[in-house]
């Protein structure tokens, strides 16, 4: 290897690349190191899943802490979940085994003992989530100085996960506290292989600092694919999985291999191993299946980890976004997607998880709906999970299309959460102080000064503030009981569940107790025989048959790109060679009715004497302020009874006849008035969709919904080109 690139490296760098064979750096490594080695800037690193991002971070960073050393921790890792976090250690632990640079990881699987460690001794490497780096801020105000005083990188993993999310908010807020204890401007490396735009994301990384970004753009060449998407009609329950060809086709692709299969829930990861299970039992076949996602114990998800890597034997795990990120499961013959991912995104990061060293990468999607009895309405006959998945790949394939990623604007929930954690931190402040510190957080620039103080009065009102005779603020007695609590660190709401023990082990956990005595976790079926409220304890045994659970869970927003690619997908004669003869057929059925309904011509059909329906053929948000449109200015005038659908493809209005010719003329006046977004919300309407909303005063709850949850222009863009067959 004569690159100059790799003559920079550290000896110790260049001995661990001999001695694991490694032939040549990669574009992306020998970028990243032009970047950290020649610049003073921030870095934005964005390749292909397995192109070897880590690792490019890491080795120029390495390089310089170990040719000059930081007197406290030298580089800070921000991962999005534990198990990244855990896979990260072992990698770096391997790469640094002979040189004196300590790697740490804190989270709340750690021991105590290990973190006392860094504590009395803060040096190298320490990788940690947000929540226990809030903790940090809270617990260990006085030692910031000692631990961070000298920090010269900070590395954000999987940056895309972050940026559209509070907990993204979270980490700039964080990051802009620790800069009060640093005597240096540390840089910021941020990693991803699923950016669209990567002037917001470099926007993002930048917040709060001087530096510019170098933003080192790896895609690599063409990429090899091999896709496959195969249709279902879900039959009726049985206990028999072997009969039902749905399971049975997922278990021919994933027999005997190497596979990982994407669930857009973690009921349907429970299910589609349950079933397999049953079907490999049937056929005397060894039992290699897993689960992985959020409600399983940490010790079956390594199980599921270390099953994966393991060559010697095929392993079969059903994960949600638990496994669409950077851990390392080994090389993967086959991916599985179960119905559509809800973003091209999502898409390319699971996509990635195969095809490493060289092989193609190979993905199956098997998109399901309910078998047709014949008494369905025109939108209940359109596959819509089919045409989603299609419109996905060919926004990938034809255009390289991601989906951009909008920044919340008014996280409300996250100015509640770091108003509280300042204050915990440093005792008290005067509301003054407190203001000076939360609002120049580069998260808060649109919230105003006014609406920051209305945010202390009402705080103050319901006790979880208490100003001193000093006229200082402290966190009051019911802030206490929040604040002190472990659960308070993450931004994100987290549902009080029950564990589930068998006689020897923790095997998950529940939200309750679920009706009858038997439920699935981790794939297999438990019979329930003792419950501990007080402990929070369900404590089971393992019982042969096929049983239910369901999760509660969040939706994601679908971009309206996606909405008009089905349009096209379904208008157009165009067909794709990954198409399966049950996928290609289907889609050949929904096209013909579509032709002969004239679906995707017009946007607003009737469907009997008294419904209509609108096919807006825009994404989550447009459609959602298009339903408080029609709810809040047209309920009256169109004699509306009710508005039903499924959001984002249709919308079905009960309303009288005599009305129904006047829907899309009232549509088109309304949109052409531009209705500010805030008109849409009901003065005395409740809205709690966040952790810490109850504490908010309500007129901004209201603020907050319009700016990052309803989008008029868009509609308003849309509207003009709509038709009505009415």
């Amino acid at each position: 290897m004569s690159d100059s690139t790799f003559s920079r490296l550290a000896p110790f760098i260049q001995e661990y690349i001999y001695t694991h064979g490694w032939t040549e750096l990669r574009p992306v490594q020998i970028e990243a190191c032009k970047a950290i080695f020649d610049t003073n800037n921030h870095l934005l690193l964005a390749a292909g899943t397995a192109s070897g991002k880590t690792e490019a971070a890491f080795l120029p960073v390495l390089t310089l802490l170990q040719k000059y050393p930081a007197n406290t921790i030298g580089v800070l890792y921000i991962g999005p979940i534990k198990a990244l976090i855990n896979d990260q250690f072992d990698r770096l632990n391997d790469l640094l085994k002979e040189v004196d640079i300590p790697v740490h990881y804190w989270h709340g699987d750690v021991s105590q003992s290990r973190k006392q460690i860094l504590l009395k001794d803060p040096k190298g490497v320490l990788q940690i989530t947000p929540e226990s780096l809030e903790s940090l801020l809270i617990n260990k105000s006085d030692r910031l100085n000692h631990l961070f005083g000298d920090l010269r990188f900070i590395i954000i993993d999987e940056v895309h996960a972050f940026m559209d999310s509070e907990r993204g908010c979270q980490i700039l807020c964080q990051l802009a506290r620790l800069s009060k204890f640093m005597q240096t401007s540390p840089r910021r490396i941020g990693l991803s292989a699923t950016l669209g735009d990567y002037t917001s994301a470099a926007k993002w990384l930048q917040a709060g600092t001087k530096q510019e970004v170098t933003i080192a753009d790896i895609q690599g060449g063409e990429r090899r694919l091999n896709l496959a998407l195969e249709h279902f009609y879900t039959p009726k329950e049985t206990d028999e999985a072997a009969e039902n060809p749905y399971y049975k086709y997922i278990f021919n692709l994933t027999k005997a291999r190497n596979c990982l299969i994407f669930a857009n829930n973690r009921a349907e990861t429970e299910s589609v191993i349950s079933n397999l299970r049953q079907i490999a039992a049937t056929q005397g076949l060894p039992d290699i299946y897993h689960v992985h996602h959020g409600s399983i114990s940490t010790k079956l998800r390594q199980t599921a980890e270390a099953a994966m890597r393991d060559r010697n034997s095929p392993a079969v795990t059903a994960a949600t976004v638990t496994l669409e990120l950077g851990i390392d499961i080994g090389q993967l013959e086959r991916v599985i997607q179960l119905d559509a991912p809800v973003a091209v995104s999502s898409f390319l990061q699971r996509l990635g998880r195969s095809g490493r060293r060289g092989e193609p990468a190979e993905m199956g999607f098997v998109c399901s709906e309910k078998e047709l009895t014949g008494e369905e309405t025109l939108p209940q006959q359109i596959p819509w999970q089919l045409l989603q998945a299609i419109a996905i790949i060919q926004l990938y394939l034809e255009e390289r299309w991601i989906e951009p990623i909008y920044p919340v604007q008014y996280p409300l929930n996250l100015l509640y959460h770091q108003t509280m954690s300042i204050l915990a931190a440093t005792g008290e402040l005067s509301p003054p102080a407190l203001a000076k510190q939360v609002l120049n957080l580069p998260t808060f620039k649109a919230i105003s000064q006014a609406d920051f103080r209305q945010l202390l009065n009402h705080l103050l009102e319901i006790d979880h503030l208490q100003l001193t005779e000093k006229e200082n603020l402290i966190i009051g007695v019911k802030g206490e009981k929040i604040v002190n609590s472990f659960q308070f660190y993450a931004v994100f709401a987290d549902n009080k569940e029950y564990k589930v023990r068998d006689e020897s082990m923790e095997i998950g956990s529940i939200i309750m107790p679920p009706p009858g005595n038997r439920f699935t976790l981790a794939g297999r079926t438990w019979e329930i025989f003792d419950i501990e409220p007080k402990a929070s304890t369900i404590w089971v045994k393992p019982v042969e048959g096929i049983a239910n659970i369901a999760w509660r869970g969040g939706s994601s927003n679908i971009h309206t790109k996606v909405l008009q690619k089905m349009r096209q997908i379904l208008s157009e004669d165009k067909y794709y060679s990954y198409l399966q003869p049950k996928a290609k057929a289907r889609l050949e059925t929904a096209r013909k009715l579509a032709k002969s309904s004239k679906l995707t011509q017009y946007n607003i059909l009737p469907l009997t004497n008294n419904t209509c329906c609108i096919f807006p053929w825009v994404g989550t948000v447009a459609y959602r302020t298009l339903e408080r449109l029609l709810n809040l200015y047209c309920r009256e005038s169109l004699e509306i009874r009710s508005i039903t659908g499924i959001s984002p493809y249709f919308m079905l209005l009960k309303m009288s006849k005599d009305k129904m010719t006047s829907t899309l003329k009232q549509i088109h006046t309304l949109c052409s008035q531009q209705i500010p977004a805030q008109q849409l919300v009901n003065p005395k309407e409740v809205l709690k969709l966040q952790k810490y909303d109850q504490y908010i005063p309500i007129n901004l709850l209201h603020k907050a919904y319009a700016q990052d949850h309803l989008n008029p222009q868009e509609l308003q863009k849309a509207v003009p080109n709509w038709h009505s067959k009415i």
